[in-house]
C-alpha cells in the first residue's frame, strides 16, 4: 500500500554493512575527484600542481588587477564541470541502486507492495501502519420487509433487524483500529515482519466499565465515564491486542525466502486479498513457507507450501509444551506454484513517461487436498454429547473427506499514460468424496466443485491527472439452489438444513438421509475485501457470488490530494432461485458517490454516500406486488498512515 515517506527514530545498533561493487565504484570516483580537484588545467591540456613548488623568492605583488577566467583549449576540463560529471554519476549510481532493490521488495510481498526508500533497510527496526476511526449510518438495510416470526432460521433473514422494534430502521455509530506493521531488519538481508491490530474493528462505545466490571462503581451505564480494555470472553468477544501476522524473509544470492504466518494476495484481489488497504475489514492470512526467485530479469517463479489445516494435535491438551500434529491424515496442505511477469514500479513509471505501453501478467496455482477430517475441523475434537469432555486422541473422531481442489488463478494488466486494463479470472475446481460434518452421518455422498469468476476493469484519463473515466464489469458462476451460498454453514428453512425457496443464504448442495437430489457446488465467491460498492455486495449480501454486475464510474481532481468520484452499479442473479424471490433474477441499481482528501504527512479523510434502489429479485417469496424501501448508507473515514 502506499505510504509517505517516514522520519525513523532513534537507533540503538546497527549491523555492519558488507562491502559492495556500489561501494567500490563510488569510492574510486571520490579518489579521482579529490586528485582531479588537486590540480589546475594549463592552456597545453596538460596540469601543474596548485600548490606551490620550493623556488625563488617571489617578486613584490603588482597592483590589483580584474580576474579573468584562466583560458582552456580543447581537452582541457574544468573543476565545475568535473563536479558536475561526478554527481551525474553518483546519481546514476544511486539510481541503479534502488532499481535493484526495489526489483527485491517487490518480490518481498508477493509483488504487491511498493518501495519506499532503500535507507529503510538499513535501520534496525521500522514501523509502518495506520489508525483509522469509521462513523457509519445505515437506513433501511431490511429493505423496509416485515419482521420475521421468531425462530426463522438465520439462512433466511436478509439483515439484522433492532432488536427493540421492527419500526426502528437506523442503525449508526463508528468503530476505531490501530494497526502496526513493524519490521525488525537483522541485517540487509534478513528481516523479521509482523502485523499487529490493536482495537481492531471495536465499536466505540462498546466497552463501558459498567459492563462486567465487577467492583460495582456503576450500577447503571448511564454514570459511565469510562471504556475498559477488550478482554475476550470477559467484557468483548476479541482481545485488545491481537498479532495477526509474523513472519521472517531472508534474502539470498538465488532468491528470497519467507516463511511463518503472512497475508496472501494476487492480482486485483478478487479472490486473495491480504486487507492492507485502508478500508478493508478481512485479510487473507496464511501459514506458508515460500521461495521468490527472479529466473530472468521481469520474471518471477514463486513456489509455495500452505498449512490450511493441521486437525488433530495436542495443542488445547498440552498448552505449555511443543504442540504435535496427531496424525497427517487429516491434514489440508496447499502445493502453490506462482508465476508472473510484472515490471516495478519504477519501471512502469519510467515507461509511461517515454509513452511505452506496460504488459503485465501472471498465473497463480493451487493444488490442495485433504483425506479425513475431525469433528471440530481443528484442534483436539469434543464428544458431541457432552462438549466439555475431549474425546481421547487414541480413539479420535474422523469422518471420511476426500477432498481435492485446483485452483488457478490468471491475472493480466496492460497500461498506457492514457488508459489502463486489467482483468483477473479464477476458478475453483475439484470433488469431494465425503461430504459427512459429523461422526454420526452415515451419507458418503460425494460432492463436485466447478466455480468461475472474473473482473475486468477499464481506465480512460481524458484529462491528465484531472479527470478519469472508467468501468468495471465482474461475474461470479451461481447455483440453482435456493440462497446466494456466501455462508453456506447458515441453516435453511428447509429440512436437514437444506435450503428452501425463499431463503437468502445457505449450503448450495441438497442432501439428505435420502442421498443428494444436488451434489454440485457451483456458486464462485468474491473475496470480502474487494469492493464494489457501498450498501449491496459490501454490507447486505457480504461479497459478490451467482451474480453479475456492470459499474461505469468517474473520478476527478479538484485539487492535488483532493479527489470526488462516482459510480453507478447494476447486478443482477444468474438464477433467479438463488434470490429471495425464486423467480426474478434482478437484484438492484445503486449509485455511489464520495470525497478523498488525502496530504503528505499521511492525514486521510473520506465520505461516501450510498443510494440502493432494490429490484424484484430481492423481494420476498409470493409477494410480487410487496412494495421494497430504498437503503441510504453514509460512511466516514478519518485516519493517519505512518
Amino acid at each position: 500500500m502506499n505510504r509517505p515517506p517516514f522520519t525513523p527514530g532513534r537507533v540503538m545498533s546497527r549491523p555492519r554493512r558488507p562491502l559492495t561493487m556500489s561501494h567500490v565504484l563510488l569510492a574510486a570516483l571520490l579518489v579521482a575527484s579529490s586528485t582531479a580537484t588537486a590540480q589546475t588545467p594549463v592552456p597545453d591540456g596538460g596540469t601543474t600542481p596548485s600548490a606551490p613548488q620550493e623556488s625563488a623568492p617571489a617578486a613584490a605583488p603588482a597592483a590589483p588587477a580584474a580576474v579573468s577566467p584562466a583560458p582552456t583549449t580543447e581537452g582541457s576540463v574544468s573543476r565545475e564541470e568535473l563536479e558536475q560529471r561526478l554527481e551525474a554519476t553518483r546519481q546514476e549510481l544511486r539510481e541503479d541502486i534502488r532499481a535493484q532493490t526495489a526489483t527485491q521488495a517487490v518480490a518481498n510481498n508477493d509483488w504487491q507492495e511498493e518501495w519506499t526508500e532503500e535507507k529503510r533497510k538499513l535501520e534496525l527496526f521500522t514501523l509502518d501502519g495506520y489508525l483509522r476511526v469509521r462513523p457509519v449510518l445505515f437506513y433501511k438495510f431490511d429493505l423496509g420487509k416485515p419482521a420475521l416470526p421468531s425462530g426463522t432460521p438465520l439462512g433466511r433473514q436478509l439483515w439484522t433487524r433492532s432488536p427493540r422494534s421492527a419500526s426502528e430502521q437506523t442503525q449508526a455509530g463508528a468503530n476505531m483500529r490501530f494497526r502496526l506493521d513493524p519490521s525488525f531488519n537483522v541485517s540487509e538481508d534478513v528481516r523479521i515482519k509482523a502485523q499487529v491490530d490493536a482495537l481492531d474493528n471495536v465499536l466505540l462505545g462498546s466497552n463501558p466499565d459498567s459492563a462486567y466490571s465487577g467492583d460495582g462503581r456503576n450500577n447503571f451505564t448511564l454514570f459511565s465515564e469510562n471504556e475498559s480494555p477488550s478482554n475476550s470472553a470477559v467484557n468483548a468477544f476479541k482481545d485488545s491486542v491481537i498479532v495477526r501476522r509474523a513472519y521472517g524473509e531472508v534474502t539470498t544470492p538465488v532468491g528470497i525466502l519467507r516463511f511463518g504466518r503472512m497475508g496472501s494476495h494476487w492480482g486485483l484481489g478478487m479472490l486473495r486479498n491480504d486487507g492492507n488497504c485502508l478500508d478493508c475489514d478481512y485479510g487473507d492470512t496464511v501459514d506458508r513457507i515460500q521461495f521468490v526467485t527472479e529466473p530472468f530479469a521481469g520474471w518471477y517463479v514463486t513456489p509455495m507450501l500452505d498449512f490450511n489445516s493441521e486437525g488433530l494435535s495436542t495443542e488445547k491438551a498440552n498448552t505449555l509444551g511443543e504442540p504435535v500434529d496427531l496424525t497427517q491424515s487429516d491434514d489440508a496442505h496447499s502445493l502453490v506454484l506462482a508465476i508472473a511477469r510484472r515490471d516495478t514500479e519504477q519501471q512502469q513509471k519510467a515507461k509511461l513517461d517515454n509513452n511505452q505501453g506496460v504488459l503485465n501478467y501472471g498465473l497463480y496455482f493451487t493444488y490442495r487436498t485433504q483425506r479425513y477430517s475431525t469433528l471440530s475441523e481443528t484442534g483436539v475434537p469434543f464428544d458431541v454429547a457432552n462438549p466439555s469432555n475431549p474425546i481421547t486422541v487414541t480413539t479420535p473422531a474422523f469422518v471420511p473427506r476426500g477432498g481435492t481442489l485446483y485452483i488457478p488463478d490468471l491475472w493480466f494488466k496492460y497500461e498506457e499514460k492514457k488508459f489502463r486494463v486489467e482483468a483477473e479470472f479464477a476458478a475453483q475446481l475439484g470433488s469431494i468424496d465425503g461430504r459427512a460434518l459429523t461422526a454420526n452421518d452415515p451419507t458418503t455422498q460425494s460432492l463436485r466443485i466447478a466455480q468461475f469468476g472474473g473482473v475486468l476493469q477499464s481506465e480512460f484519463h481524458v484529462i491528465e491527472n484531472k479527470l478519469h473515466l472508467g468501468i468495471e464489469m465482474g461475474f461470479a458462476s451461481g447455483d440453482r439452489a435456493p440462497g446466494f451460498g456466501n455462508y453456506p454453514g447458515r441453516q435453511g428453512s428447509g429440512s436437514d438444513g437444506n435450503t428452501a425457496p425463499g431463503d437468502v443464504e445457505g449450503r448450495q448442495y441438497s442432501c439428505d438421509n435420502g442421498g443428494c437430489s444436488d451434489n454440485a457446488i457451483r456458486n464462485f465467491r468474491f473475496n470480502r475485501d474487494y469492493r464494489v460498492d457501498v450498501i449491496l455486495w459490501r454490507s447486505i449480501l457480504n461479497g459478490v457470488t451467482d451474480a453479475f454486475y456492470v459499474k461505469p464510474g468517474l473520478k476527478y481532481s479538484i485539487a492535488e490530494g483532493f479527489d470526488v468520484y462516482g459510480s453507478v452499479i447494476y447486478s443482477q442473479a444468474f438464477y433467479a432461485e438463488s434470490t429471495p424471490s425464486y423467480i426474478s433474477k434482478s437484484l438492484g441499481l445503486e449509485a455511489d458517490i464520495g470525497a478523498r482528501y488525502i496530504t503528505e504527512d499521511g492525514f486521510v479523510a473520506g465520505i461516501d454516500y450510498g443510494i440502493l434502489f432494490p429490484l424484484d429479485g430481492l423481494k420476498d417469496l409470493n409477494l410480487p406486488g410487496q412494495e421494497l424501501s430504498t437503503a441510504h448508507a453514509i460512511r466516514g473515514m478519518l485516519a493517519i498512515r505512518f
